[in-house]
């Protein structure tokens, strides 16, 4: 984790972490160049390969590094962090608190949500564009591999998502060195080009963009679906702030990966205008011959890199879902004691790999599978945007004055983007915002179910305060040990203690009720997660409380309660879990159908026991029919 709320780190810290940022925040940015400019120039956009489109094209990519990267992102989105962490789900946890009820709350969450799930579109075509694009260099050196393609390219997504399991803390501290390499290589292939044609750093004049747009007008504007290809890391980067901090994803970028992302892409419009018929792929024809297979080769470890980072932050991001209460509870393992980052979501894992592998089979190559791109991550950053600007003004007070015009000028380039990618929807852009339709469905769906059964369990639950005078007077059978009933709410008698009374008329001699709280922010300190509460009578309420970045844990609870002076001897203690049997009714609010997907969920998410690490032989299951 970064030590941004503490003292600055030293020189070799900083520079430790700049150098793992390479591997975990820049991979997707960083192998952009294998298809970007290839895209741009494709036979079927309609741009001719002239001198003047070429430097216009290198021209738009240039500005928008600057723009979208630099400025955007670098110096004003880094700043929106939830207690160190980024991404769109801790901005929209970071906004929420301060907008109130009603109206306005809804529609940040809507667009928090949606913008999550288009996440996951990314998750899934990231993987697929960046192996086959790396594995397509083999076709440059030697045509008659071309039919291999896609099986290896099959088969190295299929070794990739099946590592996963393992974590990735063995290989985690290769992937910097490995993309430093890769990110020297792009420079050094870079110059090679350029000394050829020394002309294209004239792009840097934004006239050459203008004059690109004058002059090919519709043609020239649809480009910008391709040039946005450059600038699709830009999300991820804030995502994994959280990792490393804002000072060595900084350094990394203005000292080492802008530069060598430029010098990359100019190199290639240098060869565009020296070599004809080099925009078949001008990133593997910018080195030499001898040098384009073992190219392959470490582009291919890139490109998997890039990928890693892209699945680990999907695992992530359900992490947090799971947490804020917007997905059932899934199976999620920790792999590695040192790291709490590290973790691996099997069902996310598995789908993420069958829709990847259909990816490829579907579209066949890179150039085809551009056109799926663009589409979700262009939609997240606009919904960035509008977040930040909820932000400044809401949360950092910003004067009107000085966030709308900010705002504004993110929100055109944003917008300039998601127009010339939203065409791609019919040629395959359909596919993210398919995704990202049906788990936004799942979503919503999970988070107001919950909020429905919640309320109808409060209603029935029976006041604290009167449930303990009625046990005073009554004072029950008790036996040995200590129950622990689970319950989602901090207030009132859990259901499952009061069925287990009316039919058993039996009580342990210590009943603890225990709720585990998930707060809007990243982490929370030990010091402050438990709260322990003596109601009297032999009953004690503890309230834990994580925050969205962890994962809680029972085990864990009762320890931090012994150091409170509430002992637990687990061979003396019984954990009572309420399992409610939910009855579609129609009368709930939500749309029939929902409640039937609500309940079909409920009864296939993780059952409680397994995701807060109760022990299995330890529990009891006390069932209940609740009409939704």
């Amino acid at each position: 984790m970064s030590n941004e709320g503490g003292h600055p780190p030293g020189t070799k810290h900083l520079l430790a972490l700049s150098l793992t940022a390479l591997g975990v925040v820049y991979g997707d940015i960083g192998t952009s160049p294998l298809y970007a400019l290839r895209v741009c120039f494709d036979p079927g956009r309609g741009l001719n390969l002239t001198h003047d489109n070429v430097l216009g094209a290198l021209s738009l990519i240039f500005w928008a590094l600057a723009l979208v990267i630099c400025i955007k992102y670098l110096v004003f989105i880094l700043r929106a962090d939830n207690r160190g962490e980024g991404g769109i789900l801790a901005l929209m946890a970071l906004v929420r608190p301060d907008t109130g009820a009603g109206r306005r709350t809804k529609v940040l969450l809507v667009l928090g949500l949606f913008g999550a799930a288009l996440l996951y579109g990314d998750g899934i075509i990231t993987p697929a564009i960046s192996v086959l694009s790396a594995v397509e260099g083999i076709e440059v050196s030697a045509p008659a591999l071309q039919p291999f393609v896609i099986p290896l390219t099959i088969l190295l997504l299929i070794g990739l998502f099946f590592i996963q399991r393992r974590g990735t803390a063995g290989v985690g501290a290769l992937f910097g060195p490995v993309m430093a390499v890769w990110f020297t290589v792009l420079a050094a292939l870079g110059i090679h080009g350029i000394l050829e044609a020394p002309a294209v750093l004239g792009a840097v004049n934004p006239l050459h963009a203008f004059r690109f747009f004058a002059e090919n007008r519709l043609a020239g504007f649809l480009a910008l679906g391709a040039v946005f290809l450059v600038v699709t890391g830009g999300e991820a980067l804030y995502a994994d702030m959280g990792h490393f901090g804002r000072r060595p994803i900084r350094l990394a970028w203005f000292c080492f990966v802008l530069p060598s992302l430029l010098l990359n892409y100019f190199g290639q419009g240098a060869i565009l205008l020296s070599r004809p018929g080099s925009e078949q792929n001008p990133f593997f024809l910018l080195a030499p011959a001898w040098s384009r297979i073992p190219l392959v080769g470490l582009a291919t470890l890139a490109t998997i890199i890039a990928s890693q980072a892209v699945i680990s932050g999907s695992f992530s991001l359900t992490r947090q879902a799971v947490q804020l209460g917007f997905s059932p509870r899934l199976l999620i393992r920790h792999t590695s004691r040192e790291e709490i980052g590290q973790i691996y979501v099997p069902a996310v894992n598995w789908i993420l790999m069958v829709a990847t592998i259909a990816l490829v089979l579907g579209f066949q190559t890179s150039d085809n599978l551009a056109s799926a791109y663009g589409v979700a991550v262009t939609t997240t950053m606009v919904i960035t945007t509008v977040l930040f600007y909820m932000l400044a003004r809401r949360r950092w007070h910003w004067h009107v004055w000085t966030a709308a015009p900010l705002a504004l000028a993110f929100i055109i380039v944003d917008l300039a983007f998601f127009s010339a990618n939203i065409i791609k929807v019919e040629h395959g852009g359909w596919f993210p915002l398919l995704v990202a339709a049906v788990i936004f469905m799942v979503m919503a769906t999970w988070k107001r179910g919950r909020q429905i059964l919640a309320d109808r369990l409060q209603a029935e639950a029976l006041d604290v305060n009167l449930f303990m005078a009625d046990i005073a007077r009554r004072q029950p059978l008790r036996v040995e040990g200590t129950a622990v009933y689970m319950t989602a709410s901090a207030s009132g008698v859990p259901g499952a203690l009061l069925h287990n009374l009316k039919h058993n008329h039996v009580l342990h001699e210590r009943v603890v009720f225990l709720t585990v709280l998930t707060e809007e922010v990243p982490q929370v300190p030990p010091a402050e997660r438990l709260t322990v509460e003596e109601l009297g009578e032999g009953f004690f309420r503890i309230t834990a409380r994580y925050g969205f970045m962890t994962t809680p844990d029972v085990q864990d609870i009762l320890l931090l309660a012994a150091r409170q002076g509430l002992g637990f001897d687990l061979m003396q203690t019984t954990f009572v879990l309420g399992r409610e049997t939910l009855i579609p009714s129609g009368k709930s609010g939500m749309s029939r159908w929902r409640e039937v997907l609500f309940t079909w969920i409920s009864q296939n998410a993780q059952r409680p026991t397994a995701f807060f690490n109760i022990p299995p032989n330890r529990v009891v299951e006390l069932g209940a029919q609740i009409e939704l």
